[in-house]
Parts: C-alpha cells; sequence; structure tokens
C-alpha cells in the first residue's frame, strides 16, 4: 500500500506551525507497513487542493489528509474531497451532540458555523474526536481511501491511536510491517563512511541502508519489511554486522541517544567518577554531563581554568610548560587532566583547551583544540583537533569529540 500524507493549512506554509502531524503519522504507518511515498502542504485554498487530491489519489492508495475540519470559511477540506468524490455532506448526530453539550455545559451560546464542524462525509467511516469537535472520517473510493484527520496534534494523535490504528490493523493483518533501526556514528564523514560501505548501500535490498549526516555526525537507518518480527530481527543484525566490520570504530550507539547519554551510561556501568578541567568550554561539559538523570553518581564537579592564572595557581599545572609550550597545548592539556582528578579525587580527568576564535591565542589559530584525558589507573592519552566553524561550533564540536575519544579510551583501557 502506498501512502500520502497532506497537512492543509497557510499557517505551514507562512512557517507559523511546524508540520508535526506528518512525521507522528509516517512513524505510524511505517508499524502497519505502509510504505509512505509523498509529504505535501498546501494552502487554504480549494482550488490548489482540489489539484493536490486529484494528482494524490492517482498515485496513491491511501492519502491521509490533517486540518482543515473546524467551523471557518477557510477551513474546506472535507467540502473539497465530498465534492471531488461526488458526495453530499450530512451530519454526524453523536458529534452534533457533543458539540452541543460542550456550549450547554459552559453556558455558552453555540454560534451557527460550529455545527458545521459536524458534518461528515456521506457513507463514510465516523472516526470520533474526543478530544476536540471536529470528527474524522474514511472514505473508500474506487481509487483511493481518504482519511480525514484534524489538524491540532492534541486531536490528530490521540484519534489516529484509539480510532484510526484498529482500522489499520484490521486491514494489513497479513501484510509485511516495516521495521527500522538507527545505527550512530562520530568522527567519521557522511562521503568517508559511504565509500566505506559502498557495496552495501549498491546491493541493498532488504533491508535498506539510508545514510543521513547531522551536526558532526553521521546516522544509518537500516529499514526492513517483513512479515515475521523475528526475521526482521536477524536480518537487521545481518547488515549491522556487515557494516560494523567496516566503520566499527566509529559507532557509538543506536537510536536517538546522544554521545553524553552513552558516556553517562558507561560511567555507570562501571561506576567511575570524572572531573572536568575546561578552559575554552567554559563549562559546557559539565553542564552537558549533569543535564542528565544520575549524573551524582559519576560525576565529582569541575574546575573552570578559563584565564591562564587558574591554570597555573589551582590547577597547578606547571609555569615551565605554559611558557614552553602554551596553555594551548598537549602539554598543558595533559597537567590539566591529570591535576582535575587527582584534586577532585575522581577516577578519570578530562580537560579541554584551545581556541575557539575568533582570534588568535599563543600564535595557535581558531579550531586548534587539545584533549586530555587521564585514566583510573593514571593512563594518559591527548588528542589534538583542528577544527572548522564559529566560535559556537568549535566549542560544542570540542565536547562532542571529548565523548567519543572518552568511550574508546574506556575501551582501551579494557573496561568493557
Amino acid at each position: 500500500m502506498k501512502a500520502e500524507i497532506i497537512a492543509v493549512g497557510s499557517e505551514l506554509l507562512l512557517g507559523q506551525i511546524v508540520n508535526s502531524n506528518a512525521a507522528f503519522l509516517s512513524v505510524e504507518l511505517a508499524q502497519h507497513g505502509i510504505d509512505v511515498f509523498y509529504h505535501v502542504v498546501v494552502g487554504d485554498n480549494e482550488e490548489r487542493l482540489t489539484d493536490v487530491l486529484n494528482q494524490a489519489s492517482k498515485r496513491s492508495d491511501l492519502v491521509i489528509l490533517t486540518g482543515g475540519l473546524g467551523p471557518t470559511k477557510d477551513d474546506l477540506t472535507k467540502e473539497t474531497v465530498a465534492e471531488i468524490c461526488g458526495k453530499d455532506l450530512v451530519y454526524h448526530q453523536q458529534s452534533l451532540d457533543a458539540i452541543t453539550s460542550f456550549f450547554e455545559k459552559r453556558g455558552q451560546v453555540m454560534t451557527e458555523n460550529n455545527k458545521k464542524q459536524a458534518l461528515v462525509i456521506e457513507d463514510s467511516h465516523v472516526l470520533v474526536n474526543h478530544n476536540g469537535m471536529a470528527p474524522g472520517m474514511v472514505l473508500e473510493t474506487d481509487q483511493c481511501k481518504f482519511v480525514l484527520l484534524p489538524g491540532p496534534p492534541k486531536e490528530m494523535q490521540p484519534m489516529v491511536v484509539s480510532e484510526l490504528r484498529p482500522l489499520l490493523e484490521k486491514d494489513n493483518v497479513t501484510q509485511e510491517k516495516i521495521t527500522s533501526r538507527v545505527l550512530r556514528f562520530f568522527g567519521i564523514g557522511e562521503s568517508k563512511l559511504a565509500a566505506m560501505i559502498d557495496d552495501l548501500l549498491v546491493n541493498q535490498t532488504n533491508p535498506t541502508i539510508a545514510p543521513l549526516a547531522s551536526e558532526g555526525e553521521v546516522t544509518l537507518r537500516l529499514t526492513v519489511k517483513h512479515y515475521d518480527p523475528n526475521v526482521s530481527v536477524q536480518l537487521l543484525d545481518q547488515v549491522e554486522k556487515a557494516i560494523l566490520s567496516r566503520v566499527g570504530e566509529y559507532f557509538y550507539g543506536y537510536g536517538e541517544t546522544t554521545l553524553m547519554e552513552v558516556v553517562s551510561k558507561q560511567l555507570k556501568k562501571h561506576k567511575y567518577y570524572i572531573a572536568a578541567a575546561e578552559s575554552l568550554t567554559g563549562g559546557l561539559f559539565s553542564s552537558a554531563l549533569t543535564s542528565i538523570s544520575g549524573a551524582s553518581e559519576i560525576f565529582h564537579g569541575s574546575i573552570i581554568s578559563y584565564a591562564t592564572k587558574v591554570k597555573e595557581n589551582h590547577l597547578g599545572v606547571p609555569n615551565k610548560i605554559i611558557a614552553e609550550n602554551g596553555v594551548v597545548s598537549a602539554e598543558c592539556a595533559l597537567e590539566m587532566a591529570k591535576a582535575v582528578k587527582l584534586k577532585l579525587q575522581s577516577d578519570i580527568g578530562i580537560s579541554f583547551t584551545g581556541v575557539a576564535g575568533p582570534g588568535t591565542q599563543d600564535g595557535k589559530k581558531p579550531g586548534e583544540v587539545y584533549i586530555g584525558i587521564c585514566g583510573p589507573n593514571n593512563e594518559m592519552a591527548v588528542h589534538k583537533l583542528k577544527l572548522s566553524g564559529n566560535r559556537e561550533a568549535i566549542r560544542q564540536r570540542t565536547i562532542n569529540y571529548g565523548c567519543f575519544y572518552l568511550l574508546n579510551e574506556l575501551k582501551r583501557w579494557n573496561i568493557e
């Protein structure tokens, strides 16, 4: 079954409202094995909506519309669908009674246009609105099936769950289900990752592999269709294994997880405390870590050593190291990591020093960053970065790289 989602409302085209309904419906339909091939947004205009519906009914088996079921004149979704299908609009008594009762209970006079919300397309299956006034409806035609849903998410989503979902399950009992798994990678660009798994991408069938680049990382969405959920898992496992055999060193997690969440989970698992010495990041690492529930189990604190004097007086970085190498150096980063671990009595110390920009420091250009790590047994590691972007981008990327390097060091220490 091929599906199309049409969002109706000029406010969507003006950017006043984000079309979250389409994302919700796409996830819902995927769970029922229904492929969504098109997302369309059209304004409150009968002529344009008619054009969109005519096109959709020719290329899709299931056309779902959201919005345009309200009481005003520019709410014209069901009127337009009825016109295309040669159907009349009739009052749905249950909905009309509910609307009337709503106003009576509040002692308000119901204006005539509110009755418009109780109109439904004749011969349609009515979807009761338990969270608003306008009912939804499902209309079968020779060309396709139309589903009309209210626009407000607080009305649309419950209606889908309680009213539409049972119909979809009934219609798709024996149909293949769509299952997805998202793999997350850091420290590798989309083009390089794609090149390393090029043959897997070229020969993909079922499951399919879809790369997606985001800020500083890459995700691969694996999608499989099968009747048997157990077989789906096996197929996804096989493809994941093949991918990780090529690029496993960059892999860090699944789904919507973040690098910091994975770091937090690993530190909790092994009962290790960490402390941070932050220069250019100015507390961003500590803030991100403590935003995750349970941070008190793994985090002792931080020293924001932004000024050189703080590095010397509070972290004890030797003046000789600063004089010979500067504060933006591998040597300084290592001393900072070692010192903060000792001073805050933690198992692990991590440090961040570098130039965020826009100017240079000690002859170092913006984007030159050093991350130091001191492990449970005083294992020492330092990583140099050459980052691009504006000041805030450099600072955020530094934190992400710090998390990634920390996870790699944990593996190297055979903690996992």
